[in-house]
């Protein structure tokens, strides 16, 4: 490591081969979390090239449990994190809302990283037991619309990094990495990221995989429309602005739409919004983020069909039902 690091003290960058390797290496523990802690910080310091995230992406894939699930259309909605609002949980709410719409969804989340709560800090707290058995997977897909791969299970070297992340407590390249690396491979990605230089390069890695994606990024700086400001948005198909307006039907501020303090607070916050109870503002972010979701799918044919049936899932209490469902079989 020791080389490596000197290299790349020199501003020098690595080849797609050499991230590829230094990750595995890095996944089967061979340095010590000194050396790992410093090759991490090189990454706070400037910014990291396509070939060295493709080929971290390529070392994530090799090591990772594989989970096969297949015979579904899957969706995921993952933001990047990182960006330092402290919103309560949005990206997994609206999972649950699509899941509620007969969308199956295979949500990749992991602890917070640079925020209060995760994903999967929150989703712990619900009472869901993390897995990466098959059957057990297929089967919360097949009968609660949705489940959850919480991602050090699947990836050892993000099990490594854990303590690490947790100790730097700022966004890291791997913040990155988690929306590339769902073990489902899912059809369609609603991705968030924290700055528009993400949003190119993710554009350029998500259309090498052929997938439905949207790249959704808020221009003050959100990585999920947070309806606080104008979305960017970029699909397959191009890039455009949305304003709140046209998203969720008006502007909200940001205190509306921040999260607890705690991870029980967060865990309470997120129950209050899936059983309908979530105050306006807090309601209207999440459907637009799930209705993006919806959208990117090709089910529908205009992100006011895909909001209306946002609504429904939400209204009608399927979205909760899916999440009860799926605490029921743990």
């Amino acid at each position: 490591m020791k080389k490596i690091l000197q290299y790349l003290f020199e501003h020098k960058t690595l080849s797609r081969e050499k991230a590829k390797e230094v990750l595995v290496n890095i996944g089967k523990g061979v340095y010590n979390e000194h050396e790992v802690t410093a090759f991490m910080t090189v990454y706070l310091m400037r910014s990291i090239t396509i070939e060295e995230l493709q080929g971290f992406q390529d070392a994530l894939l090799e090591l990772c449990v594989k989970v096969s699930l297949d015979e579904f259309e899957l969706m995921d909605i993952v933001g990047t994190g990182g960006d330092g609002k402290n919103t309560f949980n949005i990206s997994t709410l609206a999972c649950f809302i699509v899941a509620g719409t007969g969308q199956k969804v295979a949500k990749h989340g992991n602890y917070g990283a640079s925020s209060v709560s995760g994903a999967s800090n929150v989703m712990e707290q619900l009472g869901y037991k993390f897995k990466n058995e098959n059957e057990k997977l297929k089967k919360e897909v097949a009968e609660a619309g949705i489940c959850f791969l919480h991602a050090p299970m699947f990836h050892p070297a993000l099990k490594t990094v854990g303590p690490i992340r947790k100790n730097l407590a700022m966004r890291t390249f791997f913040n990155m990495l988690g929306p590339m690396v769902n073990p489902a491979s899912p059809k369609f990605q609603l991705v968030g990221v924290y700055n528009l230089e993400m949003a190119r390069v993710y554009n350029y890695l998500l259309q090498q995989t052929g997938n439905a994606f949207t790249i959704i990024h808020g221009l003050d700086g959100y990585d999920e429309i947070s309806l606080t400001n104008d979305t960017k948005v970029i699909t397959n198909k191009g890039e455009k602005i949305m304003t709140p307006e046209q998203l969720g039907k008006r502007m909200v501020s940001p205190e509306d739409i921040t999260g607890g303090n705690s991870v029980e607070e967060a865990a309470k916050i997120f129950s209050k919004i899936l059983k309908g109870e979530g105050s306006w503002a807090q309601n209207v972010v999440v459907l637009a983020n799930a209705a993006m979701a919806l959208q990117c799918t090709g089910h529908f044919k205009t992100y006011d069909d895909a909001y209306n049936a946002a609504i429904e899932s939400l209204e009608s209490g399927k979205a909760n039902k899916a999440l009860q469902k799926l605490i029921s079989l743990q």
